[in-house]
């Protein structure tokens, strides 16, 4: 995703987001050295912050003071933090946006306790919000988000599974914490239950289609765009809503098969990749992406008129339209 093009939507968040950058390098700070050390190297990794990003609008249908939303858009970005630090420990990633990954500069278990340490974090920033609903939505989004990474553990290299499989396990793996960002940013400013829920499903929907596109590009994207390897998604054993449609295809099961029983070739691994980014498969993914981008866009259409409805519109249409 071009970062810059993305930061021109909510220009006006800017300084507030300034703060929020300070604060999380503030909560990664701890006792320990190695701990530090860690945090920070993934602090600095970047990141397009989307979901800090979608707090603050969302609170903008409310109360809005960056001094006490803060609070929560800092824990939403410390739990996608963790998430991501687990994510490359299961998945035996070596790179994340072109750096090396927490687990590949030290170990497995210093990438464990780095997360552990983000989610406990991410717990302590939420505590000072008053609203206790708050604190139940944000246990909720991280015992979904857990209970994700393992069925995608348990998922890996079944090509018997569905396409409702693969549409439950992105709910929890993505769709979740883009949703409760939105929610717990409207909750936190006061905003009224009517548009608390449109914005909750509005960022449902967004993050559904978000990940599908994101599972498009990991097969159709150069190394370089996506600063890891490309088609790695489905070299490590996940099966993806693109690989699922075109699974069956002659040319493409044979080479599925051979690849997950470790007797594939790197010529033959480059060659599956190609049969998927000219199947159908992905035509059918990028439909069901522009499905739900349409159905958070039917959700904007209910929000009250201000700034933030037209900026979570032109992110969205961004989102789900992006080319790497």
């Amino acid at each position: 995703m071009d970062k810059m093009k993305l930061k021109l939507l909510y220009s006006d968040l800017k300084s507030d987001l300034e703060v929020i950058e300070k604060e999380l390098a503030v909560a990664v700070n701890s006792s320990s050295h190695l701990l530090n050390e860690a945090s920070l190297h993934l602090l600095l990794a970047g990141g397009k912050r989307i979901r800090p990003v979608f707090v603050l609008l969302a609170s903008k249908f409310g109360n809005y003071s960056i001094e006490s939303i803060k609070n929560v858009a800092v824990a939403v970005e410390l739990i996608h933090m963790a998430s991501l630090v687990h994510d490359d420990v299961i998945d035996d990633a070596e790179t994340r946006r072109g750096r090396e990954t927490v687990k590949a500069q030290w170990n497995n278990r210093v990438a464990m306790y780095t997360g552990d340490f983000l989610f406990a974090k991410a717990m302590e920033y939420i505590t000072e919000v008053q609203n206790t609903y708050a604190h139940e939505v944000l246990s909720h989004t991280m015992i979904e988000l857990c209970i994700g990474e393992i069925i995608q553990v348990e998922d890996k290299r079944l090509l018997d599974q569905t396409v409702r499989d693969y549409l439950r396990r992105i709910k929890r793996k993505t769709a979740i914490l883009i949703s409760a960002s939105c929610e717990l940013g409207a909750i936190a400013s006061g905003t009224d239950p009517k548009t608390v829920r449109h914005l909750k499903l509005f960022g449902y929907y967004v993050g559904m289609s978000f990940q599908i596109i994101d599972d498009i590009l990991d097969i159709v994207s150069t190394d370089e765009q996506l600063g890891k390897p490309a088609g790695s998604d489905l070299l490590q054993g996940n099966i993806t809503l693109p690989v699922l449609y075109a699974k069956d295809e002659p040319a493409i099961a044979p080479l599925l098969h051979s690849m997950f029983e470790g007797t594939i070739s790197f010529e033959d691994q480059q060659n599956l990749l190609k049969e998927i980014r000219n199947s159908d498969g992905i035509t059918k993914a990028k439909q069901v992406s522009n499905m739900y981008l349409q159905k958070a866009l039917n959700e904007v259409k209910q929000l009250p008129e201000n700034s933030a409805k037209k900026s979570l519109q032109n992110i969205a249409l961004f989102m789900s339209k992006r080319k790497f």
